[in-house]
């Protein structure tokens, strides 16, 4: 039995993937839909889509009433969507992001007065999409032959200023050989790196695979430029066949082979590479010699081919010391990886980085042929497919986590996927003025909200995660919310009238009449900023999103202790808290206070209280009413001196409270 082996990164690309699952989206909702061209480069699924009900059209005029146009990821130009928007059809863009992203710049640097120059196939729809977006004021070029030519006809007569892209699945060989070309330090050429890492790593790997494989099958669309290359890239090193699906199989006259092995397009479903897989791990037909066309000797050959600067390739570590990793390439040179090359971070080793044995990816920056060295970095491969993650967080809103590694005027900078993020000080989510330092090391959870094509770096929020959590929040509490329902909260502010409690997401205030069932002046007798308190709803105003809060529990009611514990007749020791013209008042317990009429102060007539008792007394007396409706006590130091038969009756008809008597006559 043969051994299968199916590349890593073969099938879909994100681009790809977005696109198909937003047409089967449209279509299991029942939406009519209609795609510009076929919206994948594969027959198989296309006909799956048509069988579902989508069209296939190649123009706008196409359109019925009705229908969803959507846009493949390739893209198109600025005229087709002003053509869309004229028919006045639902549109669906499934551009890919990182195409959408060299229309953002060639649209830009146009409008700057730059000269586009775009690396790619004139004919593929994705370089057509792309000049649509230059208002004719470009010039695409299939490799680094056309690009001198252009610069010799030129000869120093071209004034404008030159902005340079690549088609996503450009080659990355011929884009370094491009870059050769390309006059250097020049301030009136910029130069953006928009070829699609998956597009690279898929062609590598394929590579590798047929490297170590007696044949290839790449799986894929006949028309599929990916693919095509992918066919070419593997035919290098092994008998290579291009099929669409395992229908194809049966037809080719397969050589018996110890090592097959498959890889895709971008276009190919998982699905179709299974069948593949499944079909040739099930053959039994394969008995025939090795085809006589896979020539031993050159694959021996392969490990003297050349390498070239702007190549990525693949390494062995073979040795690691504390100032470089070196590698084995596979080929006559010796790889050699700086730390500054392995990474940006001063405070690593490379054994921090890499260990022997690992097998890496790496972008060559310098070969010597004669000395047989070769000066490589894996910091480029990384901020390369890094830098592609921060473009897609930034495209679909993800939330990315990472550590504070330094704080800088006017905010902090995290490192994240090899690329560098700055978080502005109004987007750490901390109080204006508030110390920075308090995030430094700290994990951070952030969104990506601008990204600085040219230096490869990226501005971040994490504000704005921690106002879209207080948003969910906020709809959560809201769904479950009523009067009476118990909530853990924090004091987050204090003002003169009452505490602000953040119940996780939304606040609510308890008043200064809540607090307590005493009477205080200022909230911060009872609580502080931080406290966690156990609170309840008291009433809610949803339109306005306010809440009030209750924190005094019924239990703690001072009265009712009162109630529960004293009766008419006892006697208890109270203490003088106010006077006033008419008696004075004592505090029985905390938060009770009962009132000793002036008749009730002594057994003789009083006609100044403060004469007999002073405030902070203890006295004796003696409970001689309570009035439960009116939740006032009448006390009497008099019933105690032996002449009180009739106090309660002689009392005063009129009797204050110490939170009703007038403050002009307290003493």
């Amino acid at each position: 039995m043969s051994k299968v082996t199916v590349a890593r990164s073969a099938g879909f690309c994100f681009g790809v993937d977005r696109a198909v699952k937003m047409v089967y989206g449209e279509l299991e909702k029942g939406t009519k839909v209609a795609t510009l061209g076929p919206i994948i480069h594969n027959q198989d699924v296309v006909n799956d889509m048509i069988s579902k009900g989508a069209r296939v059209i190649e123009s706008v005029d196409e359109l019925l009433p009705g229908e969803t146009i959507v846009i493949r990821s390739h893209g198109v130009g600025r005229q087709v969507y002003e053509e869309i928007k004229a028919k006045g059809n639902r549109m669906l863009d499934a551009t890919c992001p990182f195409v959408s992203r060299i229309h953002k710049i060639v649209a830009e640097k146009t409008a700057e007065g730059y000269f586009i120059l775009i690396a790619g196939d004139k004919d593929h729809p994705e370089v057509q999409g792309i000049v649509g977006h230059c208002d004719g004021n470009c010039l695409v070029f299939k490799d680094d032959f056309e690009l001198k030519d252009f610069f010799e006809k030129m000869s120093g007569k071209f004034e404008k200023k030159l902005a340079f892209v690549a088609q996503t699945t450009y080659n990355i060989v011929v884009w370094g050989e491009c870059l050769k070309v390309i006059p250097e330090n020049d301030p009136n050429i910029v130069i953006f790196d928009t070829i699609c890492n998956a597009t690279d790593t898929r062609q590598s790997d394929a590579a590798d695979l047929a490297r170590n494989s007696d044949i290839m099958l790449v799986v894929g669309g006949r028309h599929s430029s990916n693919t095509v290359k992918l066919s070419e890239v593997c035919s290098r090193y092994c008998k290579t066949y291009h099929i669409e699906n395992s229908e194809e199989l049966s037809a080719l006259n397969l050589p018996n082979a110890e090592r097959i092995g498959i890889t895709a397009g971008a276009s190919t479903p998982a699905y179709i590479i299974k069948e593949v897989q499944t079909k040739m791990t099930e053959n039994e037909n394969l008995t025939n010699a090795l085809d006589e066309d896979i020539d031993f000797a050159q694959a021996v050959d392969e490990s003297f081919k050349k390498i070239h600067t702007g190549e990525k390739v693949k390494g062995i570590v073979v040795a690691v010391n504390n100032t470089e990793a070196i590698v084995d390439l596979g080929t006559k040179h010796t790889g050699y990886v700086s730390l500054d090359e392995l990474t940006d971070d001063p405070s690593k080793k490379p054994a921090d980085i890499v260990s022997v044995g690992d097998e890496i990816d790496l972008i060559v920056i310098k070969v010597n042929d004669a000395e047989g060295t070769a000066m490589l970095s894996k910091r480029k491969v990384d901020e390369q497919a890094g830098y592609e993650k921060i473009l897609k967080a930034a495209e679909e809103g993800t939330v990315i986590e990472g550590v504070v590694q330094h704080v800088v005027n006017k905010g902090v900078t995290l490192n994240v996927y090899g690329v560098r993020v700055f978080i502005p000080a109004s987007q750490t989510g901390l109080p204006r003025g508030a110390e920075l330092d308090q995030l430094l090391k700290q994990k951070v959870q952030f969104k990506i909200i601008e990204v600085t094509e040219g230096k490869k770096r990226a501005v971040g929020s994490i504000r704005k995660v921690l106002d879209e959590q207080k948003e969910e929040a906020k709809a959560k509490f809201w769904e479950t919310a009523e009067v009476g329902a118990v909530y853990t909260g924090k004091v987050k502010s204090l003002t003169n009238f009452g505490a602000f409690v953040d119940l996780g997401g939304i606040d609510g205030m308890v008043h200064i009449s809540e607090l307590s069932w005493k009477r205080i002046k200022h909230p911060s007798e009872v609580v502080h900023e931080g406290d966690v308190l156990e609170v309840y709803i008291k009433d809610l105003d949803r339109e306005a999103e306010r809440i009030s809060l209750g924190f005094k529990k019924a239990e703690d009611n001072p009265w009712e202790i009162f109630k529960s514990t004293y009766s008419v007749g006892d006697v208890v020791k109270a203490t003088i808290v106010s006077i006033t013209k008419f008696g004075a008042f004592a505090q029985i317990i905390d938060g009770v206070d009962g009132l000793i009429h002036i008749s009730q102060i002594a057994d003789k007539k009083v006609e100044n209280v403060g004469d007999y008792v002073k405030v902070g007394d203890v006295v004796d007396v003696k409970i001689i009413d309570i009035d439960e409706d009116a939740k006032r006590i009448s006390i009497s130091i008099r019933a105690l001196l032996g002449d009180g038969e009739n106090d309660a009756d002689e009392a005063d008809e009129v009797v204050y409270s110490s939170e009703e008597a007038p403050a002009e006559d307290a003493e």
